[in-house]
C-alpha cells in the first residue's frame, strides 16, 4: 500500500519508513508536523496519487497538544477514502472517542508501544487502508475503567462484554468468532443481546454497531 507518515520523532519516523519498505509498502512521504502532512496530501490529490493510508502522531509541533488529531479529523473530512491510523504515547479518551464519533470506518487508534509488535501494527494499518476500524485493545480496556452501577453496560454478561470489546477494536463477526473460539451464530446472538440491553433495537444496520461501540467507550 501507499503510506504517508507524520511524526515529529525522527527516530520513530525513520524506523517506520524502513519497516514499511521492508514489508513491500511505499512510503510516499514522511514529515514532522501536521501542516506539512496536509500540504503533502493536497499535492498528492492534485497529482492523482493519494495514499491508501496515513499514520499520524496525536501530538506534534508547534504546541505538542492535539495538532495530529486535528489533522486526522481534517483528513477524514476532506479525503474520506484515505485510511487514518493515529498513534499516541498514552490512552487519551477524548481523542479516541472523537475519532469514533467522527466516523469509525477507515480509522484507527494505536498506542506507540504497539508499533514494536510489527504484525499488530501492520494489521491495523492494513485494516484502516481498506475502510475498517482498528482500535488498540489496551485503549479499549482503559476506556472501560469507570463505574457501571447505573450504566446499561453493567447488565452485559462477561461474554457479551468480550464480544463488544472485540467490536470496539474493529473486528468483524467472523473475526470475533475466531478470536473468541465460538461460532459465528453465537457471536450474532451475543450482538443482538447487546443491542437489546443498550436500547438499540429501534435502529438498524451498521449504525447499531457504531452506537454500541460509542456507548462502550463512554460517549
Amino acid at each position: 500500500m501507499r503510506v504517508v507518515l507524520a511524526d515529529d520523532s525522527i527516530l520513530l519516523r525513520e524506523g517506520l519508513v524502513r519497516l514499511l519498505a521492508e514489508e513491500g509498502h511505499e512510503v510516499a512521504a514522511a514529515v514532522g508536523d501536521a501542516d506539512r502532512l496536509i500540504a503533502v496530501l493536497e499535492q498528492a490529490g492534485e497529482e492523482g496519487e493519494k495514499p491508501d493510508a496515513v499514520v499520524v502522531d496525536v501530538r506534534m509541533p508547534p504546541t505538542h497538544t492535539d495538532e495530529g488529531l486535528r489533522a486526522a479529523l481534517q483528513i477524514r473530512e476532506r479525503w474520506p477514502d484515505i485510511g487514518v491510523l493515529v498513534l499516541s504515547q498514552y490512552v487519551e479518551r477524548r481523542y479516541a472517542t472523537e475519532l469514533l464519533t467522527d466516523d469509525s470506518e477507515g480509522v484507527g487508534y494505536l498506542l506507540k508501544d504497539r508499533v514494536v509488535q510489527v504484525d499488530e501494527f501492520l494489521d491495523a494499518l492494513e485494516r484502516v487502508s481498506t475502510g475498517k476500524a482498528a482500535f488498540d485493545p489496551e485503549v479499549v480496556r482503559q476506556l472501560l475503567m469507570r463505574s457501571r452501577r447505573t450504566d446499561p453496560l453493567g447488565t452485559l454478561t462477561a461474554r457479551e462484554q468480550e464480544v463488544l470489546r472485540e467490536m470496539a477494536q474493529g473486528h468483524t463477526n467472523a473475526a470475533i468468532a475466531v478470536r473468541l473460539h465460538i461460532s459465528q451464530s453465537a457471536v450474532e446472538k451475543h450482538i443482538n443481546a447487546i443491542f437489546d440491553k443498550l436500547g438499540l433495537t429501534g435502529t438498524s444496520g451498521y449504525s447499531r454497531r457504531v452506537l454500541a461501540v460509542l456507548r462502550y467507550l463512554g460517549t
